[in-house]
């Protein structure tokens, strides 16, 4: 069997009675924490960007609500706009490199609200595609994105594909034609991060879009690739430069769940800063006011060779704030737990003096989420701390959950009730119904003053 026909086996499988309660418990969270970090998105200002492309590309008569404004578009406009929603903080779950939530659930419940799936089916889809997209991601990212290949859109054209596939409930040979599909429509780059642009927040729209129409073709009846992750054009070929075995993949496929992988940002930077910040923030703890005179990061190779991670500056959007380890190690320590607010803060001297002395350096024997900060003291004294982190000190459960989005949310002034009518639809979708979910951003948009 082809890796994708085992995968076509595996998603057409996946329903209440297959999916391990961990698993289905963390898919809801996913769902959770992809509203609740799109809510506190509305503050951005990328969704209105994404929402007049969309109005522009897809006029006519609306199918799918888009979050910013309450008014209409088609799926893949709704797709756009709100997946821009989703990513506009630089705040979403993330499985490894991937940040596929960003993708995948704008996509489904425009699909949902289109008719063209049932809110039953969201939660298998969506186990779909974190499998999909994150068995890649663990394969092959690696290799990927040290050449400048971004996780989020090589991978995440798959997860779209399979979540859109196990949404329509396609038979297995159909899902492993969407697959093939996808992989060739899979590609984009991490140069956005080394400029500090806004690309990669649209990035997550345009993969949406690829993934759906990779299944759509499908369903209508594609002749499509069957060797497409291990062929000798394939993905892992063409993007990492290596084989994949489709026998050993396929022993993974429902044995090392993906989705319990995924983690959440507790900060608005980059997922391979928020140990350091964490770090920090302990070391500011212990600094009690004293004068710093240089700090040294380091952290995993592969984490310091992530476009943007290095830089100096100077900046003038958060997508370069938000990557960088000396402004945000910098920012830390000297005023606190990044903000949205804070990550502005491209003209603060004092930031900007102390961010020229942080040096960022590869170390081997840091393993990846975990760091060490060495901090030099201007009266002479040194302070260090090692954080030691995995995925699963990010994984947090439900209450906790709706707790760090409340206070999230807070911070755009949006009021608790807004999360609390957000995490009972995520909680159970179809009891609680779409005008929910909907009524509760037109509440948030109330309190939000762009």
């Amino acid at each position: 069997m082809t890796i994708a026909e085992h995968l076509g086996q595996f998603v057409a499988g996946l329903d209440r009675t297959t999916i391990p309660t961990p698993v289905w418990d963390k898919a809801q969270a996913c769902l959770l924490n992809g509203y609740g970090i799109a809510m506190a998105g509305l503050a951005t200002p990328y969704e209105p960007v994404a929402r007049r492309a969309a109005r522009a590309m897809y006029a006519g008569p609306g199918e799918a609500t888009l979050l910013g404004d309450g008014g209409r578009s088609s799926v893949t406009g709704a797709a756009l706009a709100n997946g821009a929603l989703f990513h506009g903080r630089g705040q979403e779950d993330t499985c490894g490199a991937a940040h596929l939530g960003a993708v995948m659930i704008p996509l489904l419940m425009a699909l949902i609200e289109s008719g063209r799936g049932d809110i039953d089916d969201l939660i298998p889809a969506m186990i779909a595609g974190y499998e999909t997209g994150g068995l890649f991601e663990e394969l092959l990212a690696p290799d990927t994105t040290p050449r400048g290949f971004r996780a989020t859109t090589l991978f995440g054209a798959s997860a779209a594909a399979a979540a859109v596939a196990r949404l329509y409930r396609m038979p297995p040979a159909a899902i492993c034609a969407a697959l093939g599909n996808a992989v060739s429509f899979s590609g984009g780059v991490l140069q956005t991060f080394s400029e500090g642009t806004d690309e990669w927040r649209y990035q997550v729209g345009a993969t949406a879009q690829a993934g759906w129409t990779a299944a759509e073709l499908a369903r209508a009846g594609s002749v499509s690739i069957r060797e497409g992750y291990e062929g000798t054009k394939g993905l892992a070929q063409a993007f990492a430069q290596r084989s994949l075995d489709p026998a050993q993949v396929g022993q993974k496929i429902g044995r090392d769940w993906q989705t319990l992988r995924v983690a959440f940002k507790p900060f608005p930077v980059c997922a391979f800063n928020q140990t350091p910040v964490t770090a920090a923030l302990r070391l500011r703890d212990e600094l009690a006011g004293r004068a710093i005179r240089g700090a040294v990061v380091r952290m995993n190779p592969y984490e310091c060779g992530y476009a943007g991670m290095d830089s100096k500056g100077p900046f003038s959007t958060i997508g370069g704030t938000l990557m960088s380890i000396p402004f945000c190690i910098a920012q830390t320590l000297l005023r606190g737990a990044p903000s949205m607010q804070m990550m502005t803060a491209y003209h603060d001297a004092e930031i900007n003096a102390l961010m020229a002395r942080v040096d960022l350096i590869a170390d081997p024997s840091v393993p990846t989420l975990c760091c060490r900060i060495e901090l030099a003291l201007a009266d002479g004294g040194n302070l260090t701390d090692v954080c030691t982190m995995t995925p699963a000190d990010y994984a947090y459960d439900y209450a906790d959950l709706q707790t760090r989005l409340t206070l999230t949310a807070a911070q755009e002034a949006i009021p608790a009730d807004c999360i609390a009518t957000l995490a009972a639809f995520c909680r159970d979708p179809e009891k609680a119904g779409l005008a929910e979910l909907h009524d509760s951003f037109a509440r948030a948009r109330h309190h939000i003053a762009r």
